[in-house]
Protein backbone atom coordinates (compact mmCIF):
# COMPACT_ATOMS: atom_id res chain seq x y z
CA UNK A 1 0.00 0.00 0.00
CA UNK A 2 0.91 3.54 -0.61
CA UNK A 3 2.66 5.63 1.71
CA UNK A 4 2.10 9.04 0.30
CA UNK A 5 -0.34 10.38 -2.17
CA UNK A 6 -0.52 13.75 -4.01
CA UNK A 7 -4.25 14.75 -4.82
CA UNK A 8 -3.83 16.38 -8.65
CA UNK A 9 -7.16 18.62 -8.22
CA UNK A 10 -8.85 21.17 -5.59
CA UNK A 11 -12.11 21.90 -3.65
CA UNK A 12 -14.49 19.26 -2.64
CA UNK A 13 -13.02 16.52 -4.45
CA UNK A 14 -9.55 17.40 -3.52
CA UNK A 15 -11.19 16.75 -0.01
CA UNK A 16 -13.01 13.35 -0.71
CA UNK A 17 -9.81 12.23 -1.66
CA UNK A 18 -7.83 13.54 1.43
CA UNK A 19 -10.69 11.77 4.00
CA UNK A 20 -10.37 8.83 2.05
CA UNK A 21 -6.40 8.55 2.52
CA UNK A 22 -6.98 9.49 6.33
CA UNK A 23 -9.06 6.36 7.35
CA UNK A 24 -6.91 4.47 5.12
CA UNK A 25 -3.92 5.86 7.32
CA UNK A 26 -1.79 7.25 4.06
CA UNK A 27 -0.27 10.48 3.99
CA UNK A 28 -1.90 13.12 1.88
CA UNK A 29 -0.30 15.74 -0.41
CA UNK A 30 -2.81 19.32 -1.37
CA UNK A 31 -1.35 21.25 -4.74
CA UNK A 32 -2.53 24.64 -4.90
CA UNK A 33 -2.10 27.54 -6.65
CA UNK A 34 -1.54 30.69 -5.47
CA UNK A 35 -5.62 31.69 -5.34
CA UNK A 36 -6.08 28.91 -3.60
CA UNK A 37 -3.37 29.02 -0.43
CA UNK A 38 -6.35 29.59 2.02
CA UNK A 39 -8.52 26.22 0.58
CA UNK A 40 -9.86 23.59 2.69
CA UNK A 41 -8.04 20.79 0.83
CA UNK A 42 -4.63 22.80 1.25
CA UNK A 43 -5.76 22.95 5.47
CA UNK A 44 -6.89 19.50 5.41
CA UNK A 45 -3.87 17.35 3.23
CA UNK A 46 -0.82 16.57 5.69
CA UNK A 47 1.59 18.65 3.74
CA UNK A 48 1.06 21.40 0.37
CA UNK A 49 3.04 22.44 -2.68
CA UNK A 50 2.19 25.75 -3.84
CA UNK A 51 2.14 24.53 -8.15
CA UNK A 52 1.59 28.04 -9.84
CA UNK A 53 -0.53 31.14 -10.51
CA UNK A 54 -4.07 31.29 -10.23
CA UNK A 55 -4.45 30.51 -14.04
CA UNK A 56 -5.22 26.92 -14.16
CA UNK A 57 -3.59 26.46 -16.94
CA UNK A 58 -0.58 27.03 -15.40
CA UNK A 59 -1.00 25.65 -11.90
CA UNK A 60 -3.57 21.73 -11.69
CA UNK A 61 -3.14 21.54 -16.03
CA UNK A 62 0.76 22.16 -15.23
CA UNK A 63 2.50 18.50 -15.59
CA UNK A 64 5.55 19.46 -14.69
CA UNK A 65 4.46 21.30 -11.57
CA UNK A 66 2.76 18.35 -10.37
CA UNK A 67 5.54 15.74 -10.73
CA UNK A 68 7.92 18.72 -9.38
CA UNK A 69 5.71 18.58 -6.23
CA UNK A 70 5.58 14.61 -6.18
CA UNK A 71 9.63 14.70 -5.73
CA UNK A 72 9.52 16.98 -3.31
CA UNK A 73 7.29 15.37 -1.31
CA UNK A 74 7.98 11.92 -2.21
CA UNK A 75 4.62 11.06 -3.02
CA UNK A 76 4.30 7.63 -5.02
CA UNK A 77 0.86 7.74 -6.62
CA UNK A 78 -0.89 10.51 -7.92
CA UNK A 79 -5.28 10.89 -7.54
CA UNK A 80 -6.58 12.93 -10.33
CA UNK A 81 -9.86 13.51 -9.09
CA UNK A 82 -12.30 14.48 -11.70
CA UNK A 83 -12.03 17.50 -13.89
CA UNK A 84 -8.65 18.77 -14.91
CA UNK A 85 -6.03 16.07 -15.30
CA UNK A 86 -8.40 13.13 -14.84
CA UNK A 87 -8.55 11.94 -18.21
CA UNK A 88 -5.80 12.96 -19.99
CA UNK A 89 -3.89 10.11 -21.54
CA UNK A 90 -0.49 11.73 -21.86
CA UNK A 91 -0.19 12.83 -18.33
CA UNK A 92 -0.97 9.48 -17.12
CA UNK A 93 2.15 7.81 -19.38
CA UNK A 94 4.27 11.20 -17.70
CA UNK A 95 3.76 9.88 -14.12
CA UNK A 96 4.30 6.51 -14.93
CA UNK A 97 7.40 7.37 -16.98
CA UNK A 98 8.59 9.13 -13.52
CA UNK A 99 8.25 5.90 -11.54
CA UNK A 100 4.83 6.72 -10.11
CA UNK A 101 1.82 5.34 -9.92
CA UNK A 102 -1.84 7.05 -11.57
CA UNK A 103 -5.01 5.98 -9.08
CA UNK A 104 -7.04 5.46 -12.42
CA UNK A 105 -7.16 3.27 -15.86
CA UNK A 106 -4.37 2.87 -17.87
CA UNK A 107 -2.95 5.80 -20.79
CA UNK A 108 -4.58 3.38 -23.68
CA UNK A 109 -7.90 2.98 -21.45
CA UNK A 110 -7.92 6.64 -21.51
CA UNK A 111 -7.23 7.05 -25.19
CA UNK A 112 -9.46 4.66 -26.23
CA UNK A 113 -12.84 5.70 -24.51
CA UNK A 114 -11.49 9.55 -24.82
CA UNK A 115 -12.22 9.51 -28.48
CA UNK A 116 -16.04 9.32 -29.19
CA UNK A 117 -15.87 7.15 -32.60
CA UNK A 118 -12.87 4.52 -31.54
CA UNK A 119 -15.44 4.48 -27.81
CA UNK A 120 -18.69 3.45 -29.88
CA UNK A 121 -16.24 0.90 -32.46
CA UNK A 122 -14.67 -0.35 -28.76
CA UNK A 123 -18.14 -0.43 -27.21
CA UNK A 124 -20.24 -2.78 -30.04
CA UNK A 125 -17.12 -5.24 -30.28
CA UNK A 126 -17.55 -5.66 -26.55
CA UNK A 127 -21.13 -5.90 -26.72
CA UNK A 128 -22.50 -2.73 -25.29
CA UNK A 129 -25.52 -1.45 -27.32
CA UNK A 130 -25.18 1.93 -29.04
CA UNK A 131 -27.02 4.42 -30.67
CA UNK A 132 -27.41 3.90 -34.56
CA UNK A 133 -25.24 6.50 -36.81
CA UNK A 134 -22.73 6.82 -38.75
CA UNK A 135 -19.38 4.42 -39.58
CA UNK A 136 -17.08 6.67 -38.08
CA UNK A 137 -16.41 10.92 -39.11
CA UNK A 138 -18.51 12.14 -41.31
CA UNK A 139 -15.79 14.51 -43.39
CA UNK A 140 -17.99 16.53 -45.60
CA UNK A 141 -21.72 17.66 -45.75
CA UNK A 142 -22.66 15.60 -48.52
CA UNK A 143 -21.56 12.53 -46.53
CA UNK A 144 -23.72 14.22 -43.77
CA UNK A 145 -26.56 14.26 -45.66
CA UNK A 146 -26.55 11.03 -46.88
CA UNK A 147 -25.87 9.34 -43.53
CA UNK A 148 -28.89 11.30 -42.09
CA UNK A 149 -30.81 10.13 -44.72
CA UNK A 150 -29.83 6.41 -43.84
CA UNK A 151 -30.36 6.60 -40.09
CA UNK A 152 -33.71 9.34 -40.03
CA UNK A 153 -34.39 12.53 -38.62
CA UNK A 154 -33.76 13.70 -36.54
CA UNK A 155 -30.14 13.51 -36.02
CA UNK A 156 -27.59 15.11 -33.78
CA UNK A 157 -24.03 16.26 -35.30
CA UNK A 158 -21.33 15.61 -32.27
CA UNK A 159 -17.51 16.82 -32.20
CA UNK A 160 -15.21 13.02 -32.34
CA UNK A 161 -13.48 14.81 -29.34
CA UNK A 162 -16.24 17.04 -27.13
CA UNK A 163 -17.74 16.93 -24.34
CA UNK A 164 -19.98 19.30 -22.09
CA UNK A 165 -22.25 19.97 -25.16
CA UNK A 166 -20.34 21.70 -27.44
CA UNK A 167 -19.60 20.79 -30.55
CA UNK A 168 -22.94 19.30 -30.24
CA UNK A 169 -26.06 20.32 -33.20
CA UNK A 170 -29.51 18.87 -33.95
CA UNK A 171 -30.64 18.55 -37.39
CA UNK A 172 -34.68 18.16 -37.09
CA UNK A 173 -34.93 17.62 -41.14
CA UNK A 174 -32.98 17.96 -44.36
CA UNK A 175 -33.18 21.73 -44.48
CA UNK A 176 -31.09 22.37 -41.31
CA UNK A 177 -28.01 19.61 -41.93
CA UNK A 178 -25.93 22.30 -43.94
CA UNK A 179 -25.99 25.03 -41.25
CA UNK A 180 -25.95 22.05 -38.36
CA UNK A 181 -23.01 20.33 -39.45
CA UNK A 182 -21.06 22.98 -40.57
CA UNK A 183 -21.74 24.95 -37.28
CA UNK A 184 -21.13 21.49 -35.33
CA UNK A 185 -17.43 21.80 -37.18
CA UNK A 186 -16.46 25.30 -36.26
CA UNK A 187 -17.50 24.53 -32.91
CA UNK A 188 -15.35 21.86 -32.17
CA UNK A 189 -12.70 23.51 -33.63
CA UNK A 190 -12.38 26.36 -31.35
CA UNK A 191 -13.42 24.58 -28.48
CA UNK A 192 -11.21 21.09 -28.99
CA UNK A 193 -8.87 21.87 -32.09
CA UNK A 194 -10.34 19.11 -33.93
CA UNK A 195 -12.98 19.57 -36.35
CA UNK A 196 -13.70 16.31 -36.83
CA UNK A 197 -17.77 15.17 -35.99
CA UNK A 198 -20.02 12.06 -36.27
CA UNK A 199 -23.44 11.87 -36.22
CA UNK A 200 -26.19 9.32 -34.53
CA UNK A 201 -29.56 9.17 -34.38
CA UNK A 202 -31.60 11.42 -32.31
CA UNK A 203 -33.71 10.02 -29.51
CA UNK A 204 -37.00 12.07 -29.27
CA UNK A 205 -37.11 11.42 -25.18
CA UNK A 206 -34.43 9.80 -23.90
CA UNK A 207 -32.79 9.72 -20.20
CA UNK A 208 -29.41 9.44 -18.99
CA UNK A 209 -28.72 6.40 -17.43
CA UNK A 210 -24.87 5.71 -16.66
CA UNK A 211 -23.89 2.56 -14.83
CA UNK A 212 -21.16 2.95 -12.72
CA UNK A 213 -18.57 0.03 -13.14
CA UNK A 214 -15.59 -1.26 -11.69
CA UNK A 215 -12.50 -3.22 -12.63
CA UNK A 216 -9.91 -5.08 -11.07
CA UNK A 217 -6.87 -4.73 -13.98
CA UNK A 218 -6.93 -8.11 -13.96
CA UNK A 219 -9.78 -9.20 -16.22
CA UNK A 220 -12.33 -8.68 -13.19
CA UNK A 221 -15.36 -6.34 -13.56
CA UNK A 222 -18.55 -5.55 -11.25
CA UNK A 223 -21.23 -3.39 -11.72
CA UNK A 224 -22.60 -1.00 -8.84
CA UNK A 225 -26.05 -0.73 -10.66
CA UNK A 226 -27.14 2.69 -12.26
CA UNK A 227 -27.49 6.48 -11.80
CA UNK A 228 -30.37 8.19 -13.55
CA UNK A 229 -28.50 11.93 -14.69
CA UNK A 230 -31.46 13.40 -16.55
CA UNK A 231 -31.75 16.70 -15.04
CA UNK A 232 -29.75 18.36 -17.13
CA UNK A 233 -28.86 22.33 -18.06
CA UNK A 234 -26.70 22.72 -21.16
CA UNK A 235 -25.32 19.12 -21.04
CA UNK A 236 -24.87 19.97 -17.87
CA UNK A 237 -25.99 17.72 -14.95
CA UNK A 238 -27.55 19.55 -12.25
CA UNK A 239 -29.83 16.59 -9.98
CA UNK A 240 -28.88 12.66 -9.86
CA UNK A 241 -29.80 9.41 -8.24
CA UNK A 242 -29.89 6.03 -7.93
CA UNK A 243 -31.20 3.63 -8.74
CA UNK A 244 -32.51 5.43 -11.44
CA UNK A 245 -36.64 5.01 -10.95
CA UNK A 246 -37.62 3.91 -14.37
CA UNK A 247 -35.15 0.99 -14.01
CA UNK A 248 -36.88 -2.27 -13.69
CA UNK A 249 -34.78 -4.96 -12.09
CA UNK A 250 -34.27 -7.62 -14.81
CA UNK A 251 -33.50 -4.29 -16.88
CA UNK A 252 -30.70 -3.03 -14.46
CA UNK A 253 -28.95 -6.49 -14.25
CA UNK A 254 -28.72 -7.14 -17.96
CA UNK A 255 -26.88 -3.80 -18.38
CA UNK A 256 -24.81 -4.32 -15.50
CA UNK A 257 -23.58 -7.95 -16.47
CA UNK A 258 -22.87 -5.94 -19.66
CA UNK A 259 -20.70 -3.53 -18.57
CA UNK A 260 -19.07 -5.89 -16.06
CA UNK A 261 -18.18 -8.23 -18.06
CA UNK A 262 -16.80 -5.18 -21.24
CA UNK A 263 -14.87 -3.40 -18.29
CA UNK A 264 -13.29 -7.27 -17.42
CA UNK A 265 -12.29 -7.95 -20.80
CA UNK A 266 -10.57 -4.27 -21.06
CA UNK A 267 -8.42 -5.21 -17.99
CA UNK A 268 -9.99 -1.76 -17.10
CA UNK A 269 -8.18 -0.65 -13.81
CA UNK A 270 -10.45 1.31 -11.12
CA UNK A 271 -13.45 3.35 -11.13
CA UNK A 272 -15.42 4.19 -14.97
CA UNK A 273 -18.85 4.85 -15.88
CA UNK A 274 -20.52 3.78 -18.66
CA UNK A 275 -23.06 6.10 -20.16
CA UNK A 276 -26.41 5.63 -21.98
CA UNK A 277 -29.46 7.17 -23.50
CA UNK A 278 -32.57 5.06 -22.28
CA UNK A 279 -35.49 4.91 -24.13
CA UNK A 280 -38.54 2.48 -24.42
CA UNK A 281 -36.56 -0.38 -22.45
CA UNK A 282 -33.55 -0.23 -25.14
CA UNK A 283 -30.00 1.43 -24.13
CA UNK A 284 -27.65 3.43 -26.26
CA UNK A 285 -23.96 3.77 -25.40
CA UNK A 286 -23.08 7.44 -26.06
CA UNK A 287 -19.52 7.58 -23.87
CA UNK A 288 -17.28 6.04 -21.10
CA UNK A 289 -16.00 8.34 -18.86
CA UNK A 290 -12.65 6.72 -17.31
CA UNK A 291 -12.81 8.60 -13.89
CA UNK A 292 -14.31 8.95 -10.66
CA UNK A 293 -17.69 10.95 -11.23
CA UNK A 294 -19.30 14.05 -9.33
CA UNK A 295 -22.61 12.06 -8.31
CA UNK A 296 -20.67 9.03 -7.24
CA UNK A 297 -21.58 9.43 -3.62
CA UNK A 298 -25.10 8.47 -4.80
CA UNK A 299 -23.71 5.26 -5.66
CA UNK A 300 -21.76 5.15 -2.52
CA UNK A 301 -25.09 5.93 -0.51
CA UNK A 302 -26.77 2.89 -1.88
CA UNK A 303 -24.17 0.13 -1.76
CA UNK A 304 -22.88 1.29 1.64
CA UNK A 305 -19.02 1.19 -0.25
CA UNK A 306 -16.25 4.14 -0.52
CA UNK A 307 -15.38 3.99 -4.20
CA UNK A 308 -12.28 6.56 -3.32
CA UNK A 309 -10.59 3.79 -1.34
CA UNK A 310 -11.54 1.32 -3.94
CA UNK A 311 -9.81 3.24 -6.68
CA UNK A 312 -6.72 3.60 -4.10
CA UNK A 313 -6.32 -0.39 -3.51
CA UNK A 314 -6.90 -1.14 -6.87
CA UNK A 315 -4.00 1.01 -7.84
CA UNK A 316 -1.95 -0.09 -4.84
CA UNK A 317 -2.41 -3.99 -7.18
CA UNK A 318 -4.87 -5.33 -3.71
CA UNK A 319 -8.33 -6.84 -5.15
CA UNK A 320 -11.44 -5.73 -4.85
CA UNK A 321 -13.30 -5.69 -1.23
CA UNK A 322 -16.55 -7.13 -2.58
CA UNK A 323 -17.76 -9.21 -5.30
CA UNK A 324 -20.72 -8.79 -7.37
CA UNK A 325 -22.75 -10.83 -5.58
CA UNK A 326 -22.08 -8.54 -2.16
CA UNK A 327 -23.69 -5.83 -3.90
CA UNK A 328 -27.23 -5.33 -2.88
CA UNK A 329 -29.15 -2.15 -3.08
CA UNK A 330 -30.45 -0.45 -0.21
CA UNK A 331 -32.97 2.48 -0.53
CA UNK A 332 -32.68 5.27 -2.72
CA UNK A 333 -30.13 8.30 -2.87
CA UNK A 334 -30.33 11.56 -4.84
CA UNK A 335 -27.60 14.62 -5.15
CA UNK A 336 -27.95 17.77 -6.43
CA UNK A 337 -25.40 20.17 -7.60
CA UNK A 338 -24.95 23.20 -5.58
CA UNK A 339 -23.28 25.95 -7.56
CA UNK A 340 -22.34 30.20 -7.29
CA UNK A 341 -24.46 31.06 -9.53
CA UNK A 342 -26.80 33.63 -9.65
CA UNK A 343 -30.49 32.70 -11.40
CA UNK A 344 -32.06 33.11 -13.35
CA UNK A 345 -29.13 33.48 -15.91
CA UNK A 346 -27.00 31.22 -13.99
CA UNK A 347 -23.89 33.82 -14.14
CA UNK A 348 -20.83 32.99 -12.07
CA UNK A 349 -21.02 34.45 -8.81
CA UNK A 350 -17.50 34.55 -7.14
CA UNK A 351 -17.34 36.23 -3.66
CA UNK A 352 -16.45 36.16 0.10
CA UNK A 353 -18.61 33.30 2.68
CA UNK A 354 -20.19 35.49 5.00
CA UNK A 355 -22.23 32.49 6.54
CA UNK A 356 -21.72 28.84 6.08
CA UNK A 357 -23.73 26.01 7.95
CA UNK A 358 -24.15 22.59 6.26
CA UNK A 359 -27.62 20.18 7.06
CA UNK A 360 -27.16 17.59 8.92
CA UNK A 361 -29.20 14.75 10.29
CA UNK A 362 -30.18 11.24 9.41
CA UNK A 363 -29.09 10.06 5.19
CA UNK A 364 -27.65 13.86 4.99
CA UNK A 365 -24.24 14.30 3.56
CA UNK A 366 -22.40 17.89 2.31
CA UNK A 367 -19.33 17.33 0.42
CA UNK A 368 -18.10 20.93 0.00
CA UNK A 369 -14.55 22.91 0.61
CA UNK A 370 -16.68 25.91 1.67
CA UNK A 371 -15.86 27.75 5.42
CA UNK A 372 -16.77 30.67 6.77
CA UNK A 373 -14.64 33.78 5.58
CA UNK A 374 -14.11 32.01 2.68
CA UNK A 375 -13.61 33.41 -0.76
CA UNK A 376 -14.61 32.26 -4.02
CA UNK A 377 -12.13 33.03 -6.41
CA UNK A 378 -12.95 33.49 -10.02
CA UNK A 379 -10.92 31.40 -11.82
CA UNK A 380 -12.38 27.91 -11.76
CA UNK A 381 -15.50 25.89 -11.92
CA UNK A 382 -18.64 27.45 -10.03
CA UNK A 383 -19.58 24.11 -7.92
CA UNK A 384 -19.15 25.20 -4.42
CA UNK A 385 -20.75 21.80 -2.94
CA UNK A 386 -22.68 18.62 -3.39
CA UNK A 387 -25.35 17.53 -1.25
CA UNK A 388 -26.98 13.78 -0.96
CA UNK A 389 -29.33 12.50 0.60
CA UNK A 390 -30.40 9.04 1.45
CA UNK A 391 -33.99 7.07 2.33
CA UNK A 392 -35.30 4.52 2.88
CA UNK A 393 -37.21 4.76 -0.88
CA UNK A 394 -37.25 7.81 -3.59
CA UNK A 395 -40.63 9.51 -1.60
CA UNK A 396 -38.21 9.95 1.48
CA UNK A 397 -35.08 10.38 0.24
CA UNK A 398 -37.35 13.79 -2.17
CA UNK A 399 -38.75 14.98 1.55
CA UNK A 400 -35.26 14.98 3.23
CA UNK A 401 -33.51 16.77 0.62
CA UNK A 402 -35.76 19.09 0.91
CA UNK A 403 -35.74 19.48 4.60
CA UNK A 404 -31.71 19.39 4.13
CA UNK A 405 -31.96 22.36 1.69
CA UNK A 406 -34.03 24.15 4.05
CA UNK A 407 -30.97 23.71 6.48
CA UNK A 408 -27.83 24.96 4.52
CA UNK A 409 -26.86 28.31 5.17
CA UNK A 410 -25.06 29.79 2.67
CA UNK A 411 -24.12 33.62 2.49
CA UNK A 412 -22.36 36.29 1.14
CA UNK A 413 -22.95 35.00 -2.52
CA UNK A 414 -25.57 33.51 -4.56
CA UNK A 415 -26.21 29.98 -5.14
CA UNK A 416 -28.40 27.91 -7.03
CA UNK A 417 -30.31 26.28 -3.96
CA UNK A 418 -33.63 28.16 -4.96
CA UNK A 419 -33.83 25.96 -8.06
CA UNK A 420 -34.11 22.98 -5.79
CA UNK A 421 -36.46 24.20 -3.94
CA UNK A 422 -39.16 25.36 -7.17
CA UNK A 423 -38.02 21.83 -8.67
CA UNK A 424 -38.62 19.47 -6.09
CA UNK A 425 -42.72 21.43 -6.55
CA UNK A 426 -42.90 20.12 -9.71
CA UNK A 427 -44.97 16.72 -10.10
CA UNK A 428 -42.81 15.26 -12.91
CA UNK A 429 -39.83 15.57 -10.50
CA UNK A 430 -41.74 14.31 -7.99
CA UNK A 431 -42.59 11.41 -9.95
CA UNK A 432 -39.66 10.94 -11.73
CA UNK A 433 -41.22 11.65 -14.89
CA UNK A 434 -38.52 13.72 -17.11
CA UNK A 435 -36.09 13.19 -19.95
CA UNK A 436 -32.71 15.19 -20.73
CA UNK A 437 -34.67 17.61 -22.33
CA UNK A 438 -37.17 18.61 -19.10
CA UNK A 439 -35.31 20.93 -17.54
CA UNK A 440 -34.50 23.18 -20.55
CA UNK A 441 -37.96 23.39 -21.26
CA UNK A 442 -39.02 24.57 -17.77
CA UNK A 443 -36.14 26.62 -16.98
CA UNK A 444 -37.22 28.15 -20.59
CA UNK A 445 -41.25 28.75 -19.15
CA UNK A 446 -40.16 29.61 -15.55
CA UNK A 447 -36.69 31.66 -15.53
CA UNK A 448 -36.77 32.47 -19.18
CA UNK A 449 -34.13 30.06 -20.07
Amino acid sequence: MFDKILIANRGEIALRVIRACREMGIKSVAVHSTADADAMHVRMADESVCIGPPSGAQSYLSIPAIISACEITGAQAVHPGYGFLSENANFVQIIEDHGLTFIGPSAQDIRTMGDKITAKDTAQKLGIPVVPGSEGGVPDVESARKAAADMGYPVIIKATAGGGGRGMKVATSAADIDVAFSTARSEAKAAFGNDEVYMEKYLQKPRHIEVQVFGDGKGNGVHLAERDCSLQRRHQKVFEEAPGPCITPEERARIGKICADAVGAMSYSGAGTVEFLYEDGEFYFIEMNTRLQVEHPVTEAIFGVDLVREQIRVAAGLPLSFTQDDLQINGHSIEVRINAEKLPNFAPCPGKITAYHAPGGLGVRMDSALYDGYSIPPYYDSLIGKLIVHGRDRPEALARLSRALGELIVDGIDTTVPLFHALLAEPDVQSGDYGIHWLERWLEENLGG
